[in-house]
């Protein structure tokens, strides 16, 4: 005990420190994940003047980085196939730190940067729930990547007017100095997460991968004969996991990119609109932390999925409703069950599937599909209140989508788990299914 000599590889104390540092080397990526989206919402208005960008296209660039989401998201796997998933995913920071960069300080870039800011953004993002399925991760995991996120979003919006100033008033180096913290994490969950999360289904000991926490013991929807699995796109419960993540998908990016410049049209100044845009991140946190941990109980999870869905719809009608002074609690609000409706979107790719080959699978195609159909959500929303000339029509629009999320949930939580891995049907037990 008192001797000075490192642990051998393989020794708990290494395998606690090894531990630690993917935690803080996911929870950094995480935090990488969102800043360029809410650094952007959070200056619509200036966008104008500083970029000289149409008005007419900020719809579409509300939309980019979820387009590019969903176009992007077969990338992770294949690069994690060929790089490693450490280096994967540095790779795809180091493709995100290039475009914050020459977006804003290479004229006439806005719009390509972002699309490559979201392509790069995806390609991480896949890769995380394979990470913490191969590592073995608990509900705490996946709380603590969804709560990078909340965090991430919580920054980029909150900090973009103080840096701003910082920088004597340049918006293109306020929003570029989001570089400097996507290379540190490159470095780390380079040097961390390489034998993180192997393609090949196993974990860092090179057996077979299980989870804990939050893993399910149950076979593939389907699967036939001794061995084997069937297509992912034939699975339904891979169909409702990824039906619930895009709903959620869609609501978050359309309330981010228009929740702002809502706001001002209620009497808000730009720079309270952008603080609220900010609570609405902060104020899901603990949410997004404790969601994925709350989902690993069963009894908790078969109410939790479907109720999110209307709990999101109230509190998007209480935002529309509720007058200037009260904004702050009902933004809170919405941001308190929207951030566990992430929560639980992540979650459920790690719930509902069987090993770390299945949760990357899974993971690339709720967030791949998911992403295209959360494209149309700022776009929608946009063209709602043109359309409409108001905000009542996207509000309750979005409630009404919110329904549909909590149907979504519903089925999510039933059926068989999701499974790519050939298994030996003799060596599952029976289905284990939630809401049996």
């Amino acid at each position: 005990m008192g001797q000075a000599r490192p642990p051998r590889r393989g020794t708990s104390a290494y395998a606690a420190r090894r531990t630690a540092w993917v935690l803080v080397a996911l929870a950094l990526v995480s935090i990488n994940l969102r800043p360029a989206i809410t650094t952007i919402a959070g200056t619509m208005g200036q966008l104008q003047a500083g970029f000289g960008l149409s008005p007419h296209l900020l719809p579409l660039l509300g939309a980019l980085p979820v387009l590019a989401f969903g176009v992007s998201a077969p990338c992770g796997p294949w690069l994690a196939r060929r790089l490693g998933t450490g280096r994967a995913v540095a790779a795809a920071l180091l493709a995100l730190a290039a475009a914050l960069l020459v977006r804003v300080l290479v004229p006439g870039l806005l719009l390509p940067g972002t699309l490559l800011a979201g392509a790069s953004i995806m390609t991480a993002s896949v890769l995380v729930p394979q990470i913490v399925r191969a590592n073995r991760g608990t509900g705490w995991w996946t709380g603590l990547c969804t709560m990078g996120f909340g965090l991430g979003a919580a920054l980029g919006a909150g900090l973009v007017q103080p840096l701003q100033q910082a920088f004597g008033g340049s918006l293109a180096w306020a929003l570029a100095v989001w570089a400097v913290p996507a290379l540190i994490g490159a470095a780390l969950i380079d040097r961390t997460g390489q034998t993180a999360g192997r393609p090949d289904g196993t974990d860092r000991t090179g057996g077979p991968a299980s989870g804990a926490g939050l893993q399910e013991t149950t076979t593939a929807d389907g699967a036939t004969g001794e061995t084997g699995t069937i297509p992912l796109r034939k699975q339904r419960t891979a169909w409702a996991v990824t039906a619930f993540f895009g709903l959620q998908a869609m609501l978050y990016f359309a309330i981010t990119s228009w929740l702002a410049v809502f706001l001002v049209s209620k009497g808000q100044t730009v720079a309270e609109a952008a603080g609220l845009l900010a609570w609405f991140s902060v104020a899901g946190l603990p949410a997004s932390l404790l969601a994925p941990v709350l989902a690993g109980r069963r009894v908790v999870l078969k109410f939790m999925a479907p109720g999110l869905g209307l709990l999101v719809a109230a509190a998007l009608i209480g935002v529309l409703a509720a007058p200037v002074a009260l904004q702050f609690l009902m933004v809170g609000l919405l941001g308190i069950v929207q951030s566990a409706g992430f929560g639980l979107g992540m979650a459920l790719v790690v719930i509902r599937s069987t090993g770390p080959q299945s949760a990357g699978s899974l993971s690339a195609m709720s967030q791949g599909l998911g992403f295209a159909l959360a494209s149309l959500g700022p776009l929608g929303a946009g063209f709602l209140h043109e359309w409409s000339g108001g905000w009542d029509v996207p509000f309750w629009a979005l409630a009404a989508e919110a329904v549909l999320l909590a149907v979504a949930g519903f089925l999510a939580v039933r059926g068989r788990a999701v499974s790519v891995e050939a298994v030996e049907a003799e060596h599952l037990g029976e289905p284990a299914a939630v809401g049996r």
